[in-house]
């Protein structure tokens, strides 16, 4: 054997071994896959999302369903054919595990830090809904109970729950017009809907539950049209002012924003 054709087969052998490496090392990434959706003019796991006392509530139909995802966590093993897998399957994405979850994080702090993100949301979503309908939380005490579900990406929806069951269209009818709807999106005190992750991810799951319309993040529809089930229309929302104006239109038969 030439020297040449033995230095062959040694680089052929360490580069296999490199491989061989890769391929069963954990890697920095985490894989995400269409979660739970919730109604939050219902009950979810037996408890009211949505429970307010001090103003008189009405009686709701048809459904809000908030979209969530489920990643693997960040003390997951991932190696690299999940993650070829993942990149090749449209019902799953694969993230670099800081975008999903703080630096240094343990899953049981990662799952902490996701349920105080999600009482921080529901607060300021509260805050959003009584300053819409130009109430007072000194007058009106709203509570929300979404279990383990975390992060702030419900903001939207609860306050459009929240609005519902107080205000409802304003004509004494239902926002959602008795159908089921879903959507995301973050929300500020004054109204601001705010980009989330993993649209498309959500839009499948809605889609799953028998949702038809989904309201997502204006910023958003390019990553909500990727791969969208069938038949579902999106419907860009950039104000919850705007939100409720869009669904009133959905409901009347009037100019709904699309993406």
């Amino acid at each position: 054997m030439s020297s040449r054709t033995r230095a062959l087969g040694i680089c052929t052998a360490l580069v296999l071994a490199l491989l061989a490496t890769a391929a069963f090392a954990p890697l920095p990434f985490s894989v995400a896959f269409p979660g739970d959706t919730a109604d939050v003019l219902g009950k979810h796991k037996g408890k009211q999302v949505i429970t307010i006392s001090g103003a008189p509530t009405r009686e709701t139909s048809g459904q809000l369903r908030m979209a969530a995802i489920v990643a693997t966590g960040p003390d997951a093993t991932v190696r690299l054919p999940d993650i070829v897998k993942g990149w090749f399957r449209t019902d799953q994405a694969v993230m670099p595990v800081e975008s999903v979850y703080p630096v240094g994080d343990t899953a049981e702090k990662a799952v902490e830090h996701n349920l105080k993100d999600m009482r921080s949301s529901q607060d300021v979503a509260t805050r959003a809904a009584l300053n819409y309908l130009h109430k007072s939380d000194k007058d009106v005490r709203v509570k929300l109970d979404l279990g383990t579900i975390g992060g702030p990406s419900a903001g939207l929806l609860f306050s459009l729950g929240i609005i519902d069951k107080l205000a409802g269209d304003g004509k004494g009818g239902d926002l959602t017009g008795g159908q089921k709807i879903a959507g995301t999106g973050t929300i500020t005190a004054d109204g601001e809907v705010g980009a989330v992750g993993g649209v498309s991810l959500k839009t499948q799951a809605a889609g799953r539950d028998g949702a038809k319309v989904f309201l997502v993040p204006k910023s958003e529809c390019k990553d909500a049209q990727a791969e969208l089930p069938e038949g579902m229309r999106l419907v860009p929302v950039s104000t919850l002012s705007g939100t409720v104006d869009a669904l009133k239109a959905l409901k009347s038969g009037g100019t709904v924003p699309s993406c």
